[in-house]
Protein backbone atom coordinates (compact mmCIF):
# COMPACT_ATOMS: atom_id res chain seq x y z
CA UNK A 1 0.00 0.00 0.00
CA UNK A 2 1.44 3.93 -1.00
CA UNK A 3 2.36 5.48 2.18
CA UNK A 4 -0.22 8.40 1.43
CA UNK A 5 -2.56 5.91 0.92
CA UNK A 6 -1.67 3.81 4.23
CA UNK A 7 -1.69 7.52 6.43
CA UNK A 8 -5.16 8.32 4.91
CA UNK A 9 -6.71 4.09 5.56
CA UNK A 10 -5.46 4.63 9.09
CA UNK A 11 -6.48 7.60 9.75
CA UNK A 12 -10.08 6.60 8.64
CA UNK A 13 -9.69 3.69 10.97
CA UNK A 14 -9.02 6.21 14.03
CA UNK A 15 -12.27 8.19 12.62
CA UNK A 16 -14.07 5.02 13.08
CA UNK A 17 -13.28 3.68 15.77
CA UNK A 18 -13.67 7.40 17.46
CA UNK A 19 -17.31 7.24 16.50
CA UNK A 20 -17.83 3.95 17.83
CA UNK A 21 -16.53 4.64 21.28
CA UNK A 22 -18.54 7.89 21.19
CA UNK A 23 -21.41 5.93 20.58
CA UNK A 24 -20.82 3.50 23.33
CA UNK A 25 -19.68 5.63 25.51
CA UNK A 26 -22.98 7.50 24.69
CA UNK A 27 -25.25 4.56 25.32
CA UNK A 28 -23.23 3.47 28.28
CA UNK A 29 -23.95 6.62 29.67
CA UNK A 30 -27.66 6.39 29.50
CA UNK A 31 -27.91 3.18 30.55
CA UNK A 32 -25.91 4.11 33.71
CA UNK A 33 -28.95 6.80 34.01
CA UNK A 34 -31.59 4.41 33.42
CA UNK A 35 -29.98 2.33 36.24
CA UNK A 36 -29.62 5.02 38.70
CA UNK A 37 -33.35 6.13 37.79
CA UNK A 38 -34.67 2.87 38.72
CA UNK A 39 -32.79 1.85 41.45
CA UNK A 40 -35.44 2.08 43.80
CA UNK A 41 -37.56 0.08 41.39
CA UNK A 42 -34.72 -2.82 41.82
CA UNK A 43 -34.52 -2.46 45.45
CA UNK A 44 -37.90 -2.90 46.15
CA UNK A 45 -38.36 -5.73 44.09
CA UNK A 46 -34.98 -7.80 44.79
CA UNK A 47 -35.38 -7.16 48.26
CA UNK A 48 -39.24 -8.89 48.40
CA UNK A 49 -37.80 -11.82 46.59
CA UNK A 50 -34.56 -12.35 48.89
CA UNK A 51 -37.15 -12.46 51.68
CA UNK A 52 -39.28 -14.80 49.70
CA UNK A 53 -36.35 -17.20 49.24
CA UNK A 54 -35.08 -16.83 52.88
CA UNK A 55 -38.53 -18.00 54.09
CA UNK A 56 -38.64 -21.19 51.87
CA UNK A 57 -36.65 -24.04 51.40
CA UNK A 58 -37.20 -24.21 47.92
CA UNK A 59 -38.81 -23.48 44.52
CA UNK A 60 -42.82 -24.68 45.33
CA UNK A 61 -45.95 -23.88 44.95
CA UNK A 62 -46.09 -21.68 47.79
CA UNK A 63 -43.04 -19.99 47.00
CA UNK A 64 -44.74 -19.33 43.71
CA UNK A 65 -47.77 -17.54 45.44
CA UNK A 66 -45.69 -15.21 47.25
CA UNK A 67 -43.73 -14.09 44.38
CA UNK A 68 -46.97 -13.42 42.31
CA UNK A 69 -47.95 -11.20 44.92
CA UNK A 70 -44.81 -9.29 44.80
CA UNK A 71 -44.94 -8.58 41.54
CA UNK A 72 -48.55 -7.54 41.73
CA UNK A 73 -47.28 -5.13 44.88
CA UNK A 74 -44.67 -3.89 42.39
CA UNK A 75 -47.74 -2.56 39.98
CA UNK A 76 -47.11 -4.84 37.45
CA UNK A 77 -50.83 -5.54 37.75
CA UNK A 78 -52.66 -8.36 38.80
CA UNK A 79 -53.31 -10.46 35.05
CA UNK A 80 -49.78 -9.66 34.31
CA UNK A 81 -47.98 -10.73 36.92
CA UNK A 82 -50.40 -14.52 37.14
CA UNK A 83 -49.10 -14.70 33.07
CA UNK A 84 -45.35 -14.27 34.07
CA UNK A 85 -45.72 -16.66 37.29
CA UNK A 86 -48.09 -19.35 35.18
CA UNK A 87 -44.95 -19.09 32.53
CA UNK A 88 -42.10 -19.42 35.08
CA UNK A 89 -44.51 -22.66 36.60
CA UNK A 90 -43.70 -24.52 33.31
CA UNK A 91 -40.19 -23.25 33.03
CA UNK A 92 -39.00 -24.52 36.22
CA UNK A 93 -40.61 -28.21 35.46
CA UNK A 94 -39.26 -27.63 32.15
CA UNK A 95 -35.49 -26.41 33.49
CA UNK A 96 -35.25 -28.02 37.31
CA UNK A 97 -34.94 -24.03 38.40
CA UNK A 98 -34.35 -24.29 41.74
CA UNK A 99 -31.96 -21.08 43.13
CA UNK A 100 -32.76 -17.50 43.12
CA UNK A 101 -30.32 -16.15 40.24
CA UNK A 102 -32.19 -18.73 37.86
CA UNK A 103 -35.70 -17.34 39.31
CA UNK A 104 -34.57 -13.73 38.59
CA UNK A 105 -33.19 -14.81 34.93
CA UNK A 106 -36.39 -16.21 33.80
CA UNK A 107 -38.17 -13.14 35.15
CA UNK A 108 -36.34 -11.09 33.39
CA UNK A 109 -36.99 -13.29 30.47
CA UNK A 110 -40.44 -13.20 30.73
CA UNK A 111 -40.88 -9.72 31.28
CA UNK A 112 -38.38 -8.83 28.08
CA UNK A 113 -41.01 -11.44 26.00
CA UNK A 114 -43.85 -9.28 26.68
CA UNK A 115 -42.00 -5.62 26.05
CA UNK A 116 -40.53 -6.61 23.20
CA UNK A 117 -44.14 -8.07 21.62
CA UNK A 118 -44.65 -5.24 19.65
CA UNK A 119 -43.16 -2.46 17.45
CA UNK A 120 -41.09 0.28 18.89
CA UNK A 121 -40.10 1.92 15.77
CA UNK A 122 -40.95 5.17 14.60
CA UNK A 123 -42.75 5.20 11.22
CA UNK A 124 -42.24 8.23 9.59
CA UNK A 125 -41.46 7.35 5.81
CA UNK A 126 -43.54 10.45 4.02
CA UNK A 127 -42.68 13.86 3.44
CA UNK A 128 -44.10 15.69 5.77
CA UNK A 129 -45.06 13.14 8.51
CA UNK A 130 -47.25 13.64 11.77
CA UNK A 131 -46.15 13.27 15.54
CA UNK A 132 -49.29 14.05 17.55
CA UNK A 133 -48.38 14.16 21.62
CA UNK A 134 -51.05 13.31 23.78
CA UNK A 135 -50.57 12.90 27.26
CA UNK A 136 -52.60 14.41 31.10
CA UNK A 137 -51.73 17.31 32.90
CA UNK A 138 -47.71 17.21 34.45
CA UNK A 139 -46.87 14.34 32.37
CA UNK A 140 -43.83 15.74 30.65
CA UNK A 141 -45.47 16.23 26.82
CA UNK A 142 -43.58 19.51 25.82
CA UNK A 143 -40.15 18.51 27.46
CA UNK A 144 -40.47 15.27 25.78
CA UNK A 145 -41.41 17.11 22.64
CA UNK A 146 -38.39 19.16 22.40
CA UNK A 147 -36.36 16.02 23.55
CA UNK A 148 -37.79 14.11 19.91
CA UNK A 149 -37.21 16.95 18.34
CA UNK A 150 -33.80 16.97 19.27
CA UNK A 151 -32.95 13.89 17.72
CA UNK A 152 -34.66 14.02 14.45
CA UNK A 153 -33.24 17.61 13.87
CA UNK A 154 -29.97 15.21 14.81
CA UNK A 155 -30.83 12.74 12.49
CA UNK A 156 -31.41 15.68 9.91
CA UNK A 157 -34.76 15.96 9.57
CA UNK A 158 -36.30 19.55 9.64
CA UNK A 159 -38.77 19.77 12.33
CA UNK A 160 -41.80 22.38 12.88
CA UNK A 161 -43.48 22.09 16.15
CA UNK A 162 -47.50 23.01 16.58
CA UNK A 163 -47.91 24.92 20.17
CA UNK A 164 -51.75 23.26 20.12
CA UNK A 165 -51.67 23.45 24.07
CA UNK A 166 -53.76 26.81 24.11
CA UNK A 167 -55.70 25.37 27.38
CA UNK A 168 -52.63 25.67 29.73
CA UNK A 169 -51.26 29.45 30.75
CA UNK A 170 -47.33 29.50 29.86
CA UNK A 171 -47.61 26.17 27.58
CA UNK A 172 -47.13 28.00 24.49
CA UNK A 173 -43.80 30.14 26.24
CA UNK A 174 -42.44 26.78 27.28
CA UNK A 175 -42.97 24.36 24.15
CA UNK A 176 -41.11 27.66 22.34
CA UNK A 177 -37.90 27.57 24.31
CA UNK A 178 -37.88 23.72 23.86
CA UNK A 179 -38.08 24.17 20.25
CA UNK A 180 -35.30 27.00 20.29
CA UNK A 181 -33.04 24.20 21.85
CA UNK A 182 -33.99 21.66 19.27
CA UNK A 183 -33.23 23.89 16.66
CA UNK A 184 -37.28 23.49 15.49
CA UNK A 185 -39.41 25.82 13.34
CA UNK A 186 -42.62 26.53 15.60
CA UNK A 187 -46.35 27.55 15.03
CA UNK A 188 -48.02 29.22 17.82
CA UNK A 189 -51.08 31.96 18.44
CA UNK A 190 -52.45 33.42 21.38
CA UNK A 191 -54.09 31.38 24.24
CA UNK A 192 -57.39 30.58 24.51
CA UNK A 193 -57.59 30.29 20.34
CA UNK A 194 -58.78 26.76 18.70
CA UNK A 195 -56.44 24.42 18.87
CA UNK A 196 -57.48 22.90 15.72
CA UNK A 197 -56.31 26.15 13.52
CA UNK A 198 -53.14 26.38 14.92
CA UNK A 199 -52.34 22.54 13.82
CA UNK A 200 -54.11 23.69 10.43
CA UNK A 201 -51.81 26.79 10.38
CA UNK A 202 -48.58 24.44 11.12
CA UNK A 203 -49.89 21.95 8.51
CA UNK A 204 -49.70 25.16 6.02
CA UNK A 205 -45.78 26.22 7.58
CA UNK A 206 -44.94 22.49 6.92
CA UNK A 207 -45.76 22.45 3.09
CA UNK A 208 -44.13 26.03 2.55
CA UNK A 209 -41.06 25.21 4.04
CA UNK A 210 -41.08 21.59 2.83
CA UNK A 211 -40.24 20.61 6.62
CA UNK A 212 -39.90 16.99 7.10
CA UNK A 213 -41.96 16.20 10.77
CA UNK A 214 -44.75 18.21 12.29
CA UNK A 215 -45.34 17.62 16.20
CA UNK A 216 -48.42 18.69 17.68
CA UNK A 217 -48.33 19.51 21.14
CA UNK A 218 -51.58 19.64 22.92
CA UNK A 219 -53.37 19.99 26.22
CA UNK A 220 -53.10 18.11 29.21
CA UNK A 221 -56.73 16.38 28.69
CA UNK A 222 -58.02 14.71 32.07
CA UNK A 223 -59.59 11.81 30.99
CA UNK A 224 -63.04 13.04 32.65
CA UNK A 225 -63.23 16.25 30.57
CA UNK A 226 -65.44 15.63 27.75
CA UNK A 227 -64.63 18.98 25.96
CA UNK A 228 -61.45 18.20 25.83
CA UNK A 229 -61.39 15.25 24.60
CA UNK A 230 -63.43 16.08 21.87
CA UNK A 231 -60.98 18.76 21.05
CA UNK A 232 -58.48 15.99 20.48
CA UNK A 233 -60.96 14.67 18.36
CA UNK A 234 -61.40 17.67 15.77
CA UNK A 235 -57.44 18.48 16.13
CA UNK A 236 -57.28 14.58 14.15
CA UNK A 237 -59.69 15.28 12.02
CA UNK A 238 -58.03 18.50 10.74
CA UNK A 239 -55.17 16.30 10.37
CA UNK A 240 -56.93 13.71 8.27
CA UNK A 241 -58.17 15.61 5.93
CA UNK A 242 -55.35 17.89 5.25
CA UNK A 243 -52.49 15.40 5.32
CA UNK A 244 -54.43 12.03 4.70
CA UNK A 245 -51.06 10.73 3.29
CA UNK A 246 -48.79 11.62 5.77
CA UNK A 247 -47.26 8.85 8.62
CA UNK A 248 -48.95 9.32 11.68
CA UNK A 249 -47.60 8.56 14.96
CA UNK A 250 -49.77 9.21 17.99
CA UNK A 251 -47.74 9.15 21.19
CA UNK A 252 -49.40 9.00 24.78
CA UNK A 253 -46.92 10.39 27.48
CA UNK A 254 -47.34 8.52 30.60
CA UNK A 255 -45.91 9.66 33.87
CA UNK A 256 -43.38 6.55 35.52
CA UNK A 257 -44.02 7.36 39.09
CA UNK A 258 -48.15 7.15 38.21
CA UNK A 259 -48.23 3.37 38.86
CA UNK A 260 -51.04 1.35 38.16
CA UNK A 261 -52.77 4.94 37.79
CA UNK A 262 -51.30 5.16 34.09
CA UNK A 263 -53.49 1.57 32.57
CA UNK A 264 -56.40 3.62 33.14
CA UNK A 265 -55.06 6.79 31.39
CA UNK A 266 -54.01 4.20 28.55
CA UNK A 267 -57.98 2.76 28.37
CA UNK A 268 -59.25 6.04 28.03
CA UNK A 269 -57.08 7.96 25.33
CA UNK A 270 -57.18 4.63 23.60
CA UNK A 271 -61.26 5.40 23.23
CA UNK A 272 -60.27 8.28 21.46
CA UNK A 273 -57.37 8.19 19.55
CA UNK A 274 -55.50 5.35 17.66
CA UNK A 275 -52.14 5.58 19.92
CA UNK A 276 -49.41 4.08 18.10
CA UNK A 277 -46.37 4.30 20.80
CA UNK A 278 -45.58 5.14 24.33
CA UNK A 279 -43.23 7.42 25.67
CA UNK A 280 -42.53 7.07 29.20
CA UNK A 281 -40.98 10.07 31.62
CA UNK A 282 -40.24 10.61 35.23
CA UNK A 283 -38.66 7.73 35.92
CA UNK A 284 -35.33 8.53 37.68
CA UNK A 285 -36.33 7.94 41.32
CA UNK A 286 -39.46 5.95 40.96
CA UNK A 287 -40.25 2.53 42.69
CA UNK A 288 -43.16 2.35 40.42
CA UNK A 289 -41.52 1.56 36.87
CA UNK A 290 -42.53 -1.90 37.11
CA UNK A 291 -46.52 -0.66 35.93
CA UNK A 292 -44.52 0.01 32.22
CA UNK A 293 -45.07 -4.62 31.65
CA UNK A 294 -48.59 -4.42 32.40
CA UNK A 295 -49.68 -1.17 30.47
CA UNK A 296 -47.87 -2.84 27.30
CA UNK A 297 -49.26 -6.50 27.97
CA UNK A 298 -52.99 -5.01 28.96
CA UNK A 299 -52.77 -2.87 25.85
CA UNK A 300 -50.48 -4.30 22.94
CA UNK A 301 -48.68 -0.51 22.65
CA UNK A 302 -45.10 -0.66 22.41
CA UNK A 303 -42.89 1.83 24.50
CA UNK A 304 -41.37 4.10 22.07
CA UNK A 305 -39.21 6.36 23.98
CA UNK A 306 -37.85 6.59 27.88
CA UNK A 307 -36.79 9.47 29.54
CA UNK A 308 -34.53 9.65 32.47
CA UNK A 309 -33.60 13.11 33.06
CA UNK A 310 -34.32 16.80 32.29
CA UNK A 311 -31.65 17.32 29.51
CA UNK A 312 -32.60 17.72 26.23
CA UNK A 313 -30.54 14.87 25.36
CA UNK A 314 -32.03 12.72 28.25
CA UNK A 315 -34.82 10.59 25.86
CA UNK A 316 -33.21 7.17 24.48
CA UNK A 317 -35.12 4.99 22.17
CA UNK A 318 -36.85 2.29 24.14
CA UNK A 319 -34.36 -0.97 24.90
CA UNK A 320 -36.39 -3.70 26.46
CA UNK A 321 -33.60 -5.76 27.82
CA UNK A 322 -31.59 -2.46 29.32
CA UNK A 323 -35.27 -1.78 31.18
CA UNK A 324 -35.48 -5.40 32.65
CA UNK A 325 -31.76 -5.41 33.37
CA UNK A 326 -32.55 -2.04 35.65
CA UNK A 327 -35.26 -3.10 37.53
CA UNK A 328 -34.66 -7.08 38.50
Amino acid sequence: MEKSKKIWYNKGIKKESKKIKEKGEKQMGFFDKLKTGLNKTKQSINEKINDVFSNFRKVDEEFLEELEEILIMSDIGIETSTQIIDKLRERMKKEKIEDEEEVKRVLREEMQEILEVTDKDLHLNTKPSIILVIGVNGVGKTTSIGKIANRLAKDGKKVVVAAADTFRAAAVEQLEIWAKRAGAGIVKREEGVDPASVVYDAMKKVKEENADVLIVDTAGRLHNKKYLMDELNKIQKVINKEMPEADKEVLLVIDGTTGQNAISQVKAFKQEADITGLVLTKLDGTAKGGAVIGIVEENKIPVKFIGVGEQIDDMEVFNAEDFVKAII
